[in-house]
């Protein structure tokens, strides 16, 4: 027998203005864990025989400012302001989980436009999967097996994810108000962060909370292992800049200066599809380095779920083909442009879109090598290139027409060529996230050199610890600069978001 049209749901909660960011937050909070713990029950009683008289529903809280001037504090901001008249809102999942964020965005609103903020409760639904901060059907078969099964669809009773409603418009810049409709005021709005915290669990093995502001993506396992050892050995030498290190399986190893440095878990049975691994910091400003494996479909789905975190900055960090004479395997490269033969990105960020390279980025990159290479000046370039860098997404491109492929690469003007690079710059455009990319040469196909097994060995033994340390110190610097210097204007639209 179908439902009528009620509905089973919290009370309501009124609507309420703010001009303190740190109770608009404690409010955001207040309405989430209600809503999500009043569908878990539902759900769980349901899931023990106990049938929903109506259709059960929760909504996510928002939050929501107008202003009707152009005006703000300060013109040099790239984010905290709106980008004019009118009113503005978006959504809200775990702030828990985003607590320091929302109370610094919140706070940036209530400066530029001295005009409160108001939280209140949206009419965007709940999935009853979100409900959960793991995957819900953990808990389903933690009651199946106690013999209860649900009987009837779950779609009949409760919200399912609906991804028509979970596009990227926003960040895509093709996003359509409807007449009357608030213009939003972040990039991603609530389920479609929700759906991308389940995706990096699942992924990576490691819970959201555990990812810090900046990241470093790789392609090879070596560089994960590399970091593993050396997250456990800053562990236990005390490490005064880091408090953990995080693992696959939310394995926890405290550092020494807390106790003895002993995991708090075991590891899982086997490695996710792309482990991740978290030096962990105060405030979230430590390090996570994933490894993504080989590709661009790869690429853009961490980047695509990564980014709802707001990182800030991420960092390529993996092997490249050489394509110069003058190059050895070991070089390094660092890219300052793209030729984006990838293609994953193509329609939500079309080939005619530049993807600069970033001073800021590109500073602390060149400076790191300088460091730990001992090579300045003009004799850095014994060891380094910048250049163009090509993605493609054909492993065996060496296999294709040759002469075509010598007069694109040529024309491009690229140095060196991977799968994975581009896919990651371009959707850190995309996504607002500060990007960079530096590469080690591990052959050169186009003159002879080709990776073999016994060749590779070698060299990833002589090349990945130093790799691995120029990428480090580069973000170590970044961590120590101004974010709003870091997060600047180029990576802003002209009608954009207030929240970074």
């Amino acid at each position: 027998m179908p439902f009528a049209a009620e509905v089973t749901a919290p009370e309501p909660v009124a609507t309420a203005s703010f001009t303190d960011a740190a109770k608009a937050v404690a409010r955001l909070e207040q309405i989430y864990e209600r809503n999500t713990a009043f569908l878990r029950a539902q759900f769980e009683a349901f899931l023990q025989g106990r049938m929903p008289l109506a259709r059960v529903r929760a909504t996510y809280p928002f939050i929501r400012i107008a202003t009707a001037t152009y005006a703000r504090l300060d013109s040099r901001l790239a984010y905290g302001f709106l980008a004019g008249p009118g009113v503005y809102e978006t959504t809200v999942t775990r702030p828990d989980l985003f607590r320091r964020y929302l109370t610094e965005q919140i706070e940036l609103l209530l400066r530029n436009h001295s005009v409160p903020v108001e939280i209140g409760e949206s009419d965007e639904a709940i999935p009853v999967h979100f409900a959960y901060k793991r995957d819900v059907n953990f808990e389903t078969e933690t009651l199946r097996r106690n013999g209860l099964s649900p009987e009837r669809p779950l779609r009949d009773l409760f919200d399912a994810p609906n991804l028509s409603a979970m596009d990227d418009t926003i960040i895509n810049g093709t996003h359509v108000l409807a007449p009357g409709q608030p213009a939003p005021l972040a990039l991603f709005r609530a389920a479609r962060i929700d759906y991308s915290l389940h995706r990096l669990r699942h992924y990576t093995g490691t819970s959201p909370e555990h990812f810090q502001n900046f990241v470093i993506f790789t392609n090879y396992q070596f560089y994960v292992d590399a970091f593993a050892r050396l997250g456990r050995e800053r562990m236990a030498a005390g490490d005064p800049e880091y408090l953990a290190f995080v693992e696959p399986g939310d394995v926890v190893t405290r550092n020494a200066r807390f106790g003895a440095p002993v995991p708090d878990d075991a590891p899982p049975a086997r490695l996710p599809q792309m482990p991740a691994f978290h030096l962990v910091a105060e405030g979230d400003n430590g390090i996570t380095m994933i490894n993504i494996g080989a590709g661009p479909s790869n690429a853009r789905t961490m980047t695509d779920h990564v980014a709802v975190l707001r990182p800030h900055a991420w960092l390529m960090l993996g092997h490249c083909a050489g394509l110069r004479n003058t190059q050895k395997l070991g070089d390094y490269v660092l890219a300052h442009g793209y030729v984006r033969e990838d293609h994953v990105l193509d329609e939500d960020l079309p080939l005619w879109v530049p993807v600069p390279a970033l001073a800021e980025m590109q500073v602390a990159l060149e400076r790191a090598v300088e460091e730990v290479t001992g090579l300045k000046g003009y004799d850095l370039k014994r060891v380094m290139r910048t250049g163009t860098v090509a993605s493609v997404d054909n492993r065996n491109w060496e296999l294709g027409d040759h002469s075509a492929i010598i007069r694109r690469l040529s024309q491009s003007r690229a140095i060196a060529l991977d799968m994975e690079s581009a896919t990651i710059a371009a959707n850190g455009l995309r996504c607002r996230v500060p990007y960079g990319t530096l590469l080690c040469v591990s052959d050169k196909p186009l003159h002879g050199e080709i990776k073999l097994a016994g060749m590779a060995d070698a060299f990833y033994r002589q090349r990945i610890q130093q790799h691995l340390e120029i990428g480090l110190k580069a973000l170590e610097t970044l961590r120590t600069q101004e974010r709003e210097r870091l997060l600047s204007r180029k990576l802003r639209s002209f009608a954009e978001v207030a929240f970074q």
